[in-house]
């Protein structure tokens, strides 16, 4: 690969495009001051950790230990060098322009490389995505709610006929549905900020006391564990990583607002490494703590006592409001190309209903960690980083770069295909 510095060839520079004022909409204000070493560090690990991590004791029980630790520590490798790549193409552009293209987000990027078309790629996949990890939000809080106040198995969550059934777990997310219409009519975050900050330390203190729990329960009784999985739940433990490591929509933001960005792809790294060595830890304690008994919800395994419920229920009320934070980029695009990115209620409100609807179909929380970051997380984690790169640096780049792009593409390609597939089997056997 060449140097970002390198002078790019003028029938390269006219085929990427500077967005025009129309389709320069962010997905996030970059007006915020320029970020240290340490606050990018904390921005990227924000960024990447979130509920996905609850899932991964439940991933470990199906790929086995040793599998689970290899696919994590193989996506963080991988998903970490297409971010560079991301990065790469953003400062190849701002040199065309001196630092002028106002690239801010991956859609920008995607506008630039490959136009219109691009950018409308990029916004339905980060569409999907976001509202992927909301209803993945709901079904925590709903199957979370379900173990503390009632009595019911978790082999009956799901809800075989529909909405034609109202079960307990379905109460509890149209429960949720008007407190959801509120929040998310809020037309700035700013309101919201804070949360933001109390979702994260919720989270890490959650984690540290589930896996407290856990080295308890390991030093008291040894469970039989595997150490290997078959291919099919090879695929699914991928997608189950890839989601829980989805957070590159977010990494050009997060660069451009760093002081000293020269160092970024160190930064990113260190986080990355941390973060898996974090996931890794909390997948392995979990397992082990629960063997076959693992449930998909990792604190649906904790006991009945006060601090586990405090646990549980500050996790639900954490989702709970990182749900519009969450959603705020698809309503940007969404508001964008259907509103002239004017506020749109009735069009939040749509999307809200369409989240819980789909949320009240799917029964089990890990196999639509899966399924989502199987599909959508896959495309945008490898698929369009190599596309984007191969197009940018067709022209500088020899064979060898140009193969590591496709190759790139392909392996995105199959683990979306077979991923998808696995999971969805998954989600359909469950059902039966």
């Amino acid at each position: 690969m060449v140097s970002d510095k390198k002078n790019p060839s003028p029938s390269s520079s006219r085929k990427l495009n500077s967005p025009p004022a129309e389709e320069t909409t962010p997905l996030i204000d970059n007006t915020k001051p320029l970020s240290s070493h340490p606050k990018t560090l904390a921005n990227v690990f924000i960024a990447i950790v979130g509920a996905g991590v609850l899932g991964m004791p439940y991933a470990f029980k199906r790929t086995g230990w040793i599998m689970g630790l290899l696919i994590l520590s193989f996506i963080a490798a991988s998903t970490t060098y297409c971010m560079t790549l991301l990065v790469q193409i953003r400062r190849k552009l701002d040199s065309y322009e001196n630092g002028t293209t106002n690239i801010s987000s991956f859609g920008d990027l995607g506008f630039a490389v490959c136009g219109t078309l691009g950018r409308f790629v990029v916004d339905v996949l980060i569409t999907l995505s976001q509202a992927g990890f909301c209803i993945g939000y709901l079904i925590f809080i709903a199957n979370t709610l379900l173990h503390l106040f009632h009595d019911e198995p978790s082999s009956d969550l799901g809800l075989s006929s529909g909405m034609s059934r109202f079960t307990v777990k379905s109460l509890y997310i149209w429960g949720c549905f008007p407190f959801q219409l509120g929040l998310n009519s809020i037309k700035t975050l700013t309101h919201l900020a804070p949360l933001s900050i109390f979702a994260d330390v919720v989270d890490i203190g959650a984690m540290g006391v589930v896996m407290l729990e856990d080295l308890r329960l390991i030093m008291r009784r040894r469970r039989e564990v595997k150490a290997f999985g078959g291919v099919s739940v090879f695929f699914y433990g991928m997608g189950v990583a890839l989601f829980g490591y989805e957070g590159i929509a977010m990494v050009l933001p997060i660069e451009s607002e760093m002081k000293d960005n020269a160092k970024f792809n160190k930064i990113l790294a260190l986080s990355m490494g941390l973060t898996t060595l974090m996931y890794g830890a909390f997948g392995a304690l979990g397992y082990f703590a629960f063997g076959d008994k693992t449930k998909d919800i990792i604190t649906s395994n904790l006991g009945t006592g006060w601090i586990s419920s405090l646990v549980q229920l500050g996790l639900c009320i954490n989702l709970f409001f990182t749900f519009p934070l969450m959603m705020n980029p698809v309503y940007e695009i969404v508001e964008r190309r259907f509103s002239g990115g004017r506020y749109s209620l009735w069009l939040r409100w749509l999307l809200v209903l369409i989240v819980s609807l789909v949320a009240l179909f799917v029964p089990n929380f890990a196999d639509f960690l899966s399924l989502v970051g199987s599909s959508v997380c896959c495309c945008l984690g490898f698929i369009l980083p190599g596309l984007f790169h191969l197009l940018a640096f067709k022209d500088e780049q020899g064979c060898k770069g140009c193969s590591l792009d496709i190759g790139i593409m392909i392996f995105g390609v199959v683990l979306a295909i077979s991923g998808t597939w696995f999971s969805l089997m998954e989600i359909l056997s469950a059902k039966e």
